[in-house]
């Protein structure tokens, strides 16, 4: 009964609250829009490497393929946006497709494997001019449409839209996690030798989380092309999309759902409204170092260190 209250509280401040209170405010809200992006690529990373059991450092390949898709076919060839999103979360599913080998790889050599893949979609987006404008990039991509007489292109309802596809992917990676296939992947983690031997594919499974986590991640850089309203190689497959996210998903606590959402709020605006404020340049050292003592001081982050203090405080009272 307290979760209940607890989630519509939530979800009428995040619905209500934040847009009434912040919506006047164009330099916060796009604060805010850009920590939900990042939350919904650290959400697909925690997915991975959480479900999946994979440590992935390029899933700006994921997000550079969706916002190109999205780009390209509302642009040439008149898909609505919103179809558009969806379109490009697509297109990172069929870039995934082509990484599936590599499941085959462990550990670092997967990540690193990953990486290579991301810099080659790069490269393919610079050399294939014809379609992505090469290093020029692509200017005046569409903004969200108006839909029912409400512009979703404001501030405020790309809001409402990144917070909406950021909650979805929340809701399909719980539903995941408590199906049978997320206990087969939890139990993966302890033995893989043990799970196999009882008739679970473990290539099959990580296999899907591999596309469920890209075509999150895909979905989350279309919308991102949509707002920004530009393109370009260098940004779209840039080492932000990986290095920011990994930061905000083991900060807030990787191994739960609400922790990388609530990590890259956390760790973006502090970084953009205090931390850039006294260290403009190499500001974001101080995540690093954030970083390190979080996992150091609490390797379960924020959450697991919230979770500790209150069963303290219970055990106390």
């Amino acid at each position: 009964m307290k979760l209940n209250k607890l989630l519509i509280a939530t979800l009428v401040a995040t619905y209500l609250v934040v847009p009434f209170a912040l919506g006047g405010n164009s330099y916060v809200m796009s604060l805010v829009i850009a920590s939900l992006i990042i939350g919904g690529v650290a959400l697909s990373w925690a997915l991975l490497g959480n479900l999946g059991g994979m440590v992935s450092f390029g899933h700006a390949a994921f997000f550079g393929v969706g916002a190109y898709t999205s780009a390209v076919l509302t642009m040439q060839y008149n898909v609505p946006v919103f179809i558009g999103l969806m379109l490009g979360g697509v297109g990172a599913v069929l870039s995934a497709v082509l990484m599936l080998p590599v499941l085959r790889l462990r550990g670092p050599y997967f990540a690193l494997a990953i990486l290579a893949y991301a810099h080659i979609f790069r490269i393919v987006a610079t050399e294939w001019t014809s379609v992505t404008n090469g290093a020029g990039g692509i200017a005046r991509i569409p903004a969200l449409p108006t839909v029912f007489d409400y512009n979703f292109g404001t501030h405020t309802g790309n809001y409402l839209v990144i917070l909406t596809m950021v909650l979805l992917f929340a809701w399909a990676y719980d539903l995941i996690r408590r199906s049978p296939h997320g206990l087969a992947l939890r139990a993966m983690h302890d033995s893989e030798d043990a799970t196999r031997v009882v008739g679970v594919n473990n290539t099959l499974l990580k296999g899907l989380m591999l596309l469920v986590s890209a075509f999150m991640c895909g979905a989350v850089g279309a919308f991102n092309a949509h707002y920004i309203n530009f393109l370009e190689p260098d940004y779209a497959f840039s080492a932000v999309w990986v290095t920011i996210p990994i930061v905000a998903a083991i900060f807030g606590g990787y191994r739960t759902i609400t922790g990388p959402l609530i990590g890259a709020v956390v760790v973006y605006l502090v970084d953009q409204l205090f931390i850039k404020n006294f260290m403009p340049t190499g500001h974001q050292l101080v995540l690093g170092v954030v970083l390190v003592v979080m996992i150091i001081a609490s390797p379960d982050g924020l959450l697991g260190m919230i979770r500790r203090a209150l069963r303290k405080k219970h055990a106390a009272t």
